[in-house]
């Protein structure tokens, strides 16, 4: 494993995370967490020296915690640095901040967190409820009692707001933005990643892979990147950055994360050449003409009140662009597709991209062929 500084926080962590959104479930229910092989798959990766753990109160409909805590027990806690976050954007008066860290504290079992963030940070909900409840405060009381120790916030809005927030508190230890050789210019993008680095934050780098949709790429897309296979090309993009910190990733089996561990092996900052990087702007011209919906499949939006499987359908719709007759015949056999959509808009208020939600799905809806 490779560790680097976590900005000047004095830690060192491994350049791999362990993102803890996506565990082994069953029946491919988030609520179900297949807890034997998530404890397992959490030790492995333990001992092949990850040491960054990041859950939040939400993951996994509220289960990660409770199977992170599980996972830690009997001296592991000490081994590792842990992350979880604050769902801030959903406080009505501010005074469930101090009750939401209790619960979040006994669940993990643990009388400290590591790295405490407020969560899906946007211009609305950081004016709205950090500023409003005055959060910041909440904070250091928090640290100065013993209960979290460094202070971050996770990302997803523009540039412009990126900025606001970092230049809105004179004390974070690190941030959490979204980061790959397709979003490079997508939300704090990489003028984020170079800013936060320069005032001394640790740089967490959340959906490495968009949610999977780096991984599985078109083969013309697969042709023009760096040799290897896809996942370790996307990783190295990442690690190449001498200000990343590490990267998230969240690993469902065995099989990912020992690949993950060997391409973590193998990365270095400035690994890269100017042939690879020209190969990766290729591949992202390629993959942006052809995505329609710039969703990461992170689930926030769900779960719908109609049942409708959001992440799903947009899969599909990006999907008919390279294989339209395959996509229709999918959404076809789909049970909650875009049909039962009400437009009532709970899942635009939830989702990280800010997605037009019900317009998309009803484009989306149109393309593959549905009814109704």
């Amino acid at each position: 494993m490779q560790y680097r500084d976590f900005g000047k926080t004095g830690e060192r962590v491994s350049v791999l995370g362990f993102g803890c959104m996506r565990l082994p479930v069953r029946d491919n229910r988030l609520k179900s967490i297949d807890t034997p092989a998530a404890v397992r798959l959490l030790h492995e990766g333990i001992d092949g020296g990850i040491n960054y753990f990041d859950t939040a109160f939400f993951y996994h409909r509220g289960r990660s915690e409770s199977l992170v805590g599980k996972a830690l027990e009997g001296g592991k806690r000490q081994q590792v640095l842990l992350a979880t976050k604050s769902p801030f954007g959903g406080f009505k008066f501010g005074f469930e901040f101090e009750k939401t860290l209790e619960t979040q504290l006994r669940r993990l079992k643990t009388d400290y967190i590591d790295m405490y963030l407020l969560h899906a940070v946007n211009l609305r909900s950081w004016q709205q409820s950090a500023l409003k409840f005055d959060l910041l405060t909440k904070l250091e009381k928090a640290r100065e009692q013993g209960k979290i120790r460094y202070i971050g916030f996770s990302f997803h809005d523009s540039f412009d707001a990126f900025m606001t927030v970092l230049d809105g508190y004179a004390h974070w230890d690190f941030c959490q933005i979204q980061y790959n050789y397709f979003d490079v210019d997508y939300q704090a993008g990489e003028k984020g990643l170079l800013e936060a680095a320069k005032r001394g934050l640790g740089v967490i780098v959340m959906e490495p892979l968009r949610g999977g949709k780096l991984a599985a790429v078109p083969e013309n897309v697969h042709a023009v990147l760096p040799d290897g296979s896809p996942v370790q090309a996307a990783l190295d993009f990442v690690w190449d950055r001498p200000e990343t910190s590490l990267l998230l990733s969240g690993m469902s089996n065995t099989q990912q994360l020992q690949e993950n561990l060997r391409f973590a092996h193998e990365s270095r900052p400035n690994k890269l050449t100017q042939a690879d990087k020209a190969k990766f702007a290729q591949a992202r011209e390629i993959l942006q003409s052809a995505a329609r919906v710039n969703c990461t499949r992170c689930e926030y939006c769900l779960p719908c009140p109609k049942g409708v499987k959001i992440p799903e359908v947009f899969a599909l719709y990006n999907r008919s662009v390279m294989d339209a007759d395959g996509a229709k015949k999918a959404y076809g056999k789909l049970k909650g597709n875009a049909r039962s959509c009400v437009q009532c808009g709970k899942c635009e208020t939830k989702c990280p991209q800010q997605l037009p939600i019900r317009r998309l799905l009803a484009e989306a809806h149109t393309a593959l062929g549905g009814k109704g």
